[in-house]
């Protein structure tokens, strides 16, 4: 958006005429528009409407390095796509990533490098292993201040704690030193508000020296004016998801030789700067990956292959990905497409799977939304779903904390976080969209903005796209709680003992989280359903709601069912025995169908070939063609 804005400034034209941007539930592009900036989740989305791209005369994907889920997805895409479209352009730029490796994964496309325009950055490695890299970060900002030139200082962290901790014990050890030079010490996170985050762009008082400490996010995201020294912890946090039990982890992991060559280079964009590393030079090259892990190799790709079945990528084990995934992470997507219906008992796409992947969101959630139609509560579901696609709208500053959660207790509707995340959004409503209301309840008013907007897309998509009127349950949250029964069945867990759940499919022992709406009730429910699951200290499941037994069974058959008196063992295997011939069956059937359009196929091939044959025979002088030769003058 930034960019984009940039550019239609220097080229003197509105924002959204020549020059727009796309991104998710926001287009800002008109029919003039000639330069397009754009998520790779975007452009996504528009080859199901476009397999071709038939608009575009050139694409430029940037930052190509991080290996990004959606980047990844097309980068195949633009395999298949490229020698259909032989006027199409891809110019695929970084400033560290493996241009021999992309390269040879399109046929040996043409390299070209382009010499920067930075300042030089001298690299400092640790002499030995540092144990505490928050305290080696304090210690180094500090020796940076007192003994070093000016110039502002950035330093890497790996999520919120560590940053707020860092902030805390650099501002402690600097009030006990005797009349230290003054330094502004700023964080920034992704929870932080947008007010408290603008800060770091603003040039620190004369004669006041200005840290940042932020994650990964200013490493090509955020571009801080007046950096002259870096600190890189060489951690950060990265989303792992584990196929077998569902479940993503938040892991911190050394990050690649890449990012830390990105980091360094931050402090050379306005002058010669210094790179401090809080690890050696052997750390470096045996602990750390050349390039980071591709996020396709490393998450969940429900919606990733419901998009590529939506395409007619059918056989996705053979799709050409420059990194494949796990075997066992496509697996588990598909069979999770399959519980939820998107996918038939032979992996094709189902209607109903169809629909799903006209919204862009996890197939869960666009499950949810469909449903909702026939359950009368679509209304209800759009704004649950709203809530669920951006960021937590809670905030909980550090110095602030009891009073936060007091305040976020006066939301909680006891049996379900999905119901407190509708209460929020309905009272903010009720309050004229207000900001002020939002910081007198430490919410995110930019947060909750983005819900709205993110609401009337989904609004836009239902009424305009699906031409499907909305409904209302009108407070029957009973409705409403089996609604997302229908999207979350297959993350179903069962009370067993004090605080503690157990996964019914997978038996993994989970916590509630502790700002869960469900941990303050005296009586747990029997049964929930959790929109995720993060491994922090603990196994926590985020966005629970309480649910009825019977609906699991109904509404997951798939996996579950009430014991009932009389249904013996044997009657229960029968019955699975029967469910598996079914599936063989419509397995052959399709077999045979797939063998009989090929075989259709080839005969079409043979018999346009020897048509072509016949038209194409050569005559030699003096030959007869069959028929009666006319002779001129006879």
């Amino acid at each position: 958006m930034s960019v984009a804005k940039r550019v239609s400034e220097e080229m003197e034209v509105k924002l959204g005429g020549e020059v727009g941007y796309a991104i998710r539930f926001e287009d800002y592009t008109s029919a003039e528009t000639k330069i397009k900036y754009m998520t790779d989740g975007i452009l996504l989305q528009e080859t199901l409407a476009e397999p071709d791209l038939d608009k575009y005369s050139c694409i430029i994907m940037d930052e190509a390095h991080e290996r990004a889920l959606n980047t990844d997805v097309l980068l195949g895409l633009f395999k298949q796509i490229l020698p259909r479209r032989r006027d199409l352009k891809l110019i695929v730029t970084s400033a560290t990533m493996n241009a021999e490796r992309f390269s040879q994964f399109y046929g040996g496309a043409p390299q070209y490098t382009i010499p920067g325009r930075t300042f030089p950055v001298d690299v400092i490695h640790q002499n030995a292993p540092v144990e505490d890299y928050v305290d080696a970060a304090v210690k180094q900002v500090l020796s940076i201040h007192l003994s070093s030139g000016p110039g502002d200082i950035l330093v890497f962290m790996t999520g919120q704690e560590d940053i707020e901790t860092t902030c805390e014990v650099l501002a402690e050890r600097l009030s006990s030193l005797d009349r230290p030079s003054p330094l502004e010490i700023l964080p920034i996170y992704s929870q932080m508000p947008t007010d408290l985050q603008a800060k770091i762009f603003r040039p620190a008082p004369e004669g006041t020296r200005k840290v940042v400490v932020a994650t990964n996010i200013a490493e090509t995201s955020l571009t801080v004016d007046g950096i002259s020294y870096v600190v890189d912890s060489g951690f950060s946090k990265l989303k792992v998801y584990n196929p077998k039990i569902g479940m993503d982890a938040l892991q911190i992991t050394p990050i690649s030789r890449a990012n830390a060559g990105q980091r360094s280079g931050r402090a050379g964009r306005t002058g010669r700067g210094t790179a401090y590393r809080l690890y050696t030079e052997r750390e470096e090259e045996e602990d750390m990956y050349p390039q980071a892990i591709p996020e396709i190799q490393r998450t969940n790709l429900t919606n990733t292959l419901l998009m590529l079945k939506s395409l007619g990528i059918n056989d996705l084990l053979q799709f050409d990905f420059l990194d494949p995934p796990p075997t066992d992470t496509i697996t588990s997507s598909l069979y999770e497409l399959w519980s939820l219906g998107a996918l038939d008992n032979v992996g094709n796409l189902t209607p109903i799977g169809k629909r799903m992947s006209s919204f862009p969101m996890d197939p869960s959630l666009s499950k949810l939304i469909i449903m909702s139609i026939e359950y009368g509560c679509s209304e209800e579901i759009l704004t649950i779903v709203s809530m669920l696609s951006v960021p937590t709208v809670f905030y909980r500053p550090k110095e602030r904390e009891e009073e936060s959660d007091a305040a976020r207790e006066k939301f909680y509707v006891p049996e379900s976080d999905h119901l407190t995340l509708l209460h929020v959004y309905n009272q903010w409503k009720a309050n004229q969209y207000s900001g002020a209301w939002c910081a007198r309840h430490f919410l995110h008013a930019k947060a909750l903005h983005r819900a709205r907007e993110v609401r009337d897309q989904l609004v836009y998509i239902l009424t305009q796209g699906q031409r499907t009127k909305l409904t209302s349950c009108y407070g029957d949250w009973d409705i409403v709680r089996k609604c997302i029964c229908t999207g979350y069945f297959h993350q179903a867990a069962r009370a067993k003992g004090l605080g503690e759940y157990v996964n019914l499919r997978t038996s993994v022992k989970m916590q509630l989280h502790p700002t869960s709406a469900l941990s303050g009730l005296g009586l747990l429910p029997d049964y929930v359903i959790y929109h995720e699951l993060v491994l922090t200290s603990k196994q926590y499941m985020s966005t629970v709601t309480a649910v009825d037994p019977y609906w699991l069974a109904d509404l997951g058959g798939v996996f579950y069912s009430i014991k009932q008196r009389g249904y013996s063992s044997i009657e229960k295997k029968t019955t699975e025995q029967e469910h598996s011939k079914r599936m063989q069956v419509e397995a052959e059937i399709e077999r045979d169908r797939k063998a009989y359009e090929e075989g259709k196929r080839r005969d079409e091939e043979e018999r346009k070939k020897s048509k072509k044959s016949k038209k194409s025979a050569v005559v030699l002088p003096g030959s007869r063609t069959g028929g009666r030769v006319r002779r001129r003058g006879i």
